[in-house]
């Protein structure tokens, strides 16, 4: 728009000059030299207008070109300012959120650290706690030591006084059996001399029992065994003394015989009895009459349990049926 309207301000300039020339009076040579100078003249400033006219639109476009190509080129290096802006702040971000990640992970390890921390802090405390129980312990110990080493030494020198007592009192308890030694050898002559009295006076006793024993044993035998002699069973069933087991199997049976003449001997509502091994036994059936008249004296008798009662056998009759006898202490 601009162009069109410095190029119609020119044409009308020249039509105006034109007709300006044409109205005027027609000059000489000289006068047409001194126009055409003037003209020539004035021309020339007009064309320097008229080009002015018309190169300042150009240059105005040129200029403008210019600041356009000069606007591209900022916005290009303002875009590329703008792609390095962004890819900084990308790579800033980047390194923001790598630094938070590596801030985490250090508040992480700083936690964890503070953690491992207090758990060392826990046991020094406990382990100071057990070493001051231990120190406590020692020291207790230290003190038990000592204490024992005093008791120790105490009890040395009470077993050094025992000792010295003990060689005391075996010297002592030498003399003593030195003593003893005579005093017993007083007293085996005196109990030599009191035991061959004795003997003397028991062979007297003896033969008076066995006297009294063969008369005794004489009066208690049977006319008839077979028919006088009864069992247990037949006399309603044993009611004496039991005599325990162990002690039983210890003394009596078959195994543990004796004879009756050496044994203390007693007339009891007129049944004869005899003492063995801590027991009196009543003989409750008669003598047999096939049994010798001196077996008191010379046979081995042994007492057996048997069919739930005792009985005394004699080893000259074996298979023989025993004498019913009761027990009683």
């Amino acid at each position: 728009m601009k162009r069109a309207g410095v190029i119609s301000t020119a044409f009308l300039s020249v039509l105006l000059l034109g007709a300006t020339a044409f109205g005027y009076p027609q000059p000489g040579p000289q006068q047409d030299k001194n126009k055409e100078q003037q003209q020539k003249q004035t021309k020339q400033p007009q064309r320097a207008q008229q080009q002015n006219r018309t190169q300042q639109p150009q240059r105005a476009q040129q200029q403008q070109q210019n600041r356009n190509t000069q606007q591209r080129a900022q916005n290009q290096q303002q875009q590329r300012q703008n792609t390095q802006q962004r890819a900084q702040n990308q790579q800033q971000q980047k390194q923001n959120t790598q630094q938070r990640a590596q801030q985490q992970q250090q508040q992480n390890r700083n936690t964890q650290q503070r953690a491992q921390n207090q758990q060392q802090q826990k046991q020094n405390t406990q382990q100071r706690a057990q070493q001051q129980q231990q120190q406590s312990r020692n020291t207790q110990q230290r003190a038990q030591n000592q204490q024992q080493q005093r008791q120790n030494t105490q009890q040395r020198s009470q077993q050094q006084q025992q000792q010295n007592r003990n060689t005391q009192q075996r010297a002592q308890n030498q003399q003593q059996q030195r003593q003893n030694t005579q005093q017993r050898a007083q007293q085996q002559q005196q109990t030599q001399n009191t035991q061959h009295a004795q003997q003397q006076r028991s062979q007297q006793q003896r033969n008076t029992q066995q006297g009294e024993q063969r008369g005794d044993w004489q009066q208690h035998r049977a006319q008839n065994f077979a028919s006088e002699h009864r069992t247990w069973q037949q006399r309603g069933g044993y009611n004496g003394e039991r005599i325990p087991d162990a002690y039983y199997r210890s003394h009596y049976g078959e195994s543990h015989s004796f004879r009756v003449y050496s044994l203390p001997f007693m007339y009891v509502g007129g049944d004869p009895r005899f003492q063995y091994d801590g027991y009196w036994f009543s003989v409750m059936d008669p003598i047999p009459e096939y049994w010798a008249s001196n077996w008191y004296q010379n046979d081995d008798m042994y007492v057996n349990y048997y069919d739930n009662g005792y009985y005394l056998y004699d080893r000259r009759y074996p298979g023989r049926p025993g004498l019913a006898i009761s027990i009683s202490f």
